[in-house]
């Protein structure tokens, strides 16, 4: 099969500013199908780090296309380009995936019939607090769009399913995230960020406010720990957000931002933290959860439906933007070592058995095959 895919910044995710849960989706997905043998051909932003020369990255096609580097219209203006450019090329499926970058899916269901449309449904990202009013309304848009112009839509967990049903009365399929459950990691990448194994607090995500981390950092400052509390990642466009955090880490010397992390560094950082913190105020599927269990740690995670869909008695909930819950959570996490490894086994057999990869490329390979057949 020939397949495009259209709205993450690009691929591989390491190289891209501002890469989220999204790009690893499409970075894992778009490589497993390459080397099942398909055409595969991935969308990138023009300001990707990476060589303009390097058309190919693990047999996946790169094609760059420019946008409108701000805020609002960096992604629109992007998904148009690549749009465009799409049309003039062979294709059997079109895959978009975010409602934003599916507000455009119809062109081609419009002027490339023969062409099979699909939208993933990432997450509600209207709720995401950096957006303009006006921005607010177009991701709301986004969600009828991903529904009714596709010829089929993905939705990455049961709660977002129920959500397009109840609201919308349309039918969608269920493909989640995944994660690779890996082997026994070294520690030399943690090492160099003064970190000893078992013996820090992990968070991992884009420093934005809809992840809270500000909540985590509160909260932290009043539990009772030499433990370091990790949180690897960084903003974009959410420089006034970054300051904050910035601050409140300067106020408790445990609290140490990394910034983004890769490859092995953040192997490293799953694989040796105590336990994984993930105090978000909203999600589509969490992948950096799924991760965390996958490594198998037990998640302190906010109380909102998609993340409790994870992580089935595996891992610790508290309400959502409660430092105080929080806090008390830490603490019971802190003082019960044993219970903290019996739930991170258990995390590590539900990625095993419902999230990995190869699970979720087969289940999106038999969804296109089925397309093309009909």
């Amino acid at each position: 099969m020939k397949i495009v895919f259209i709205g993450a910044k690009g691929i591989p995710a390491n190289v891209i500013p501002g890469a989220g849960g999204v790009e690893m989706h499409v970075e894992q997905i778009a490589t497993r199908l390459a080397a099942h043998g398909h055409h595969v051909t991935v969308y990138i932003r023009d300001y990707a780090d990476l060589p303009r020369t390097q058309a190919v990255y693990r047999g996946v096609h790169l094609v760059r296309r420019p946008s409108l580097r701000t805020k609002n219209l960096d992604t629109i203006t992007h998904v148009f380009f690549s749009t465009w450019h799409a049309l003039f090329r062979p294709a059997d499926i079109i895959h978009y995936h975010g409602v934003g970058p599916s507000t455009l899916a119809w062109l081609p269901r419009l002027l490339k019939r023969k062409t099979k449309i699909v939208s993933t449904f990432h997450s509600r990202d209207w709720f995401d607090t950096k957006w303009s009013p006006v921005a607010k309304w177009y991701l709301r848009f986004g969600e009828l769009s991903a529904l009714y112009f596709p010829h089929r839509t993905i939705v990455i967990s049961h709660v977002l399913q129920k959500f397009c049903k109840n609201a919308f009365g349309r039918d969608t399929v269920y493909i989640p995230n995944g994660a690779d459950v890996s082997g026994p990691q070294g520690a030399e990448e943690i090492e160099k960020l003064g970190l000893e194994p078992g013996r820090y607090l992990l968070g991992v995500g884009r420093l934005v406010p809809n992840k809270a981390y500000d909540v985590a950092i509160e909260a932290y400052r009043n539990v009772k720990s030499d433990f370091p509390f990790v949180i690897a990642g960084d903003a974009f466009h959410s420089d006034a957000y970054l300051m904050r955090l910035k601050y409140l880490a300067s106020l408790d010397s445990r609290i140490r931002l990394v910034g983004f992390q890769t490859g092995d560094a953040l192997r490293q950082l799953f694989a040796h933290c105590y336990a994984f913190i993930h105090p978000s105020r909203a999600e589509g599927l969490s992948t950096s959860i799924i991760e965390a269990m996958a490594s198998g740690k037990l998640v302190i995670m906010s109380d909102i439906r998609e993340n409790l869909e994870l992580v089935d008695h595996s891992g610790l909930a508290f309400k959502t933007d409660d430092r105080k819950a929080l806090q008390e959570v830490i603490e019971f996490v802190l003082g019960d070592p044993a219970m903290v490894e019996e739930r991170g086994r258990r995390a590590r057999r539900i990625v095993q058995q419902e999230y990995s990869w190869d699970r979720v490329v087969d289940r999106l390979e038999s969804l296109y095959k089925d397309l093309i057949r009909s």
